[in-house]
């Protein structure tokens, strides 16, 4: 769910389109301009997100003046590090299909995603990266198809905990829960309709604990 304070895309690219229009003009856009600008279907789409955009204390409004728009003294850029922290979302995890090795994926070559700060601070997202789920193992933890999990790089984990584990010989990956027994290891899914598998210790490669969810509500 997201957080009161978060801005929507829409939300980001009007307060940006305002703020570059006042540093280029020295005087704010009028309605139209952003409608017209941003390819917004309406100019009472514009006016809902200004006033949403008040609301958060972004920008201030002087009644119904068509220039009437004050914003505070921030920059887009230093907008975008408050609001949304972006991680690499390193593919789809799925049975059979193999994964980079997140150590070896840089940002730089990697698709970014946005983490709203309600999901997770940028102080704890250090050395997380984000897969896209494909399938329902997982549904039983509210884990669905399509969902995003981030997860925290790591090569250890404890009994019960979430994981991304490569199937060595398989060459695969795997998103379940993690229990070691003896000298193997049981990934259990969360589907009372799916078996866990059982392989050798060495044959499991941890390869991140899971830290979050991202659902898409469309």
């Amino acid at each position: 769910m997201r957080s009161p304070d978060a801005l929507s895309n829409r939300q980001k690219d009007i307060l940006t389109y305002i703020e570059g229009f006042v540093q280029d003009n020295g005087y704010p856009p009028a309605i139209r301009q952003i409608q017209e600008q941003l390819d917004i279907s309406s100019t009472s789409v514009v006016a809902y997100n200004l006033k949403a955009l008040e609301n958060k204390g972004l920008l201030k409004r002087q009644g119904k003046v068509s220039r009437g728009i004050t914003i505070p003294q921030t920059t887009a850029v230093n907008l975008s590090l408050r609001e949304l922290t972006q991680v690499p979302l390193l593919g789809v995890i799925t049975a059979g299909q193999p994964l980079p090795d997140p150590e070896d994926t840089s940002g730089g070559s990697a698709e970014m995603i946005d983490v709203p700060p309600d999901i997770a601070p940028t102080e704890k997202l250090k050395d997380v990266y984000a897969l896209q789920v494909r399938g329902h193992s997982m549904i039983d933890a509210l884990i669905d198809d399509g969902d995003i999990v981030l997860l925290r790089y790591q090569e250890t984990a404890e009994n019960g905990q979430m994981v991304a584990a490569r199937l060595r010989d398989e060459n695969s990956v795997t998103l379940k829960k993690f229990y070691k027994e003896g000298t193997r290891v049981r990934l259990q899914p969360a589907n009372v309709t799916m078996e866990p598998i059982y392989t050798d210790a060495a044959n499991v490669r941890i390869e991140g604990r899971v830290v979050g969810v991202l659902r898409r509500m469309f």
